[in-house]
């Protein structure tokens, strides 16, 4: 009988089996590798386009953050604007309202009764001066009651003053409000309705 050696074959046939497997093992690494290199530099696109995003996203909000701030600064411009135009328009309605106001001062006062100082703090008025006697005050007092461009007369103070040994003047201080006789009517319309 022949004898053959098959021990070389299956060597051979083993080392080229481990061959192909290396080669196989090799391929499937360099393709992992290929796989793990193309995840990575899709995930850095990703994370690049996202920054890009943020970035238009904050540029964009410190533009709207700008023009808001222009807004409320035209709405404070605006809200001063229209205070002024309304002091304008009050300054406008209520310029006559002193000149009236003092007339009827001269009108109220009765004889005898001579004011020495005269004060206005937007629609209150103080009123100091003297007079020949308490019912002179009283009468004055009256006055302001029925006077269209005055009103509420409340006496402060009143103090007699003697002259010698004959009779005396007495001094008074007394406030009362500017009126308006068109408020006046509407406050008599409301109470009337």
């Amino acid at each position: 009988m022949a004898r053959i050696n098959l021990l070389n074959w299956r060597e051979e046939r083993r080392k080229q089996i481990e061959q192909q497997f290396y080669g196989i093992l090799a391929g499937a690494a360099l393709v992992g590798v290929a796989v793990i290199l193309a995840v990575q530099l899709q995930l850095d696109a990703m994370i690049d386009y996202q920054s890009a995003r943020n970035g238009y996203i904050k540029s964009e909000i410190k533009k709207v953050e700008k023009a808001i701030a222009e807004i409320k600064a035209l709405e404070k411009e605006k809200e001063d604007l229209l205070a002024r135009m309304n002091v304008i328009q009050e300054l406008q309605s209520n310029r006559s309202d002193s000149v009236h106001m003092l007339d009827e001062l001269v009108k109220v006062l009765p004889e005898g009764v001579h004011l020495t100082e005269f004060h206005q703090k937007a629609k209150e008025l103080t009123f100091d001066g003297v007079a020949q006697s308490n019912a002179r005050v009283s009468a004055y007092m009256r006055n302001i009651e029925r006077a269209e461009w005055l009103k509420s007369p409340d006496l402060k103070v009143i103090e007699s003053k003697k002259k010698g040994g004959e009779e005396g003047y007495s001094q008074f201080t007394l406030t009362s409000e500017q009126a308006n006789p068109e408020d006046k009517k509407k406050n008599d319309m409301k109470d009337k309705g």
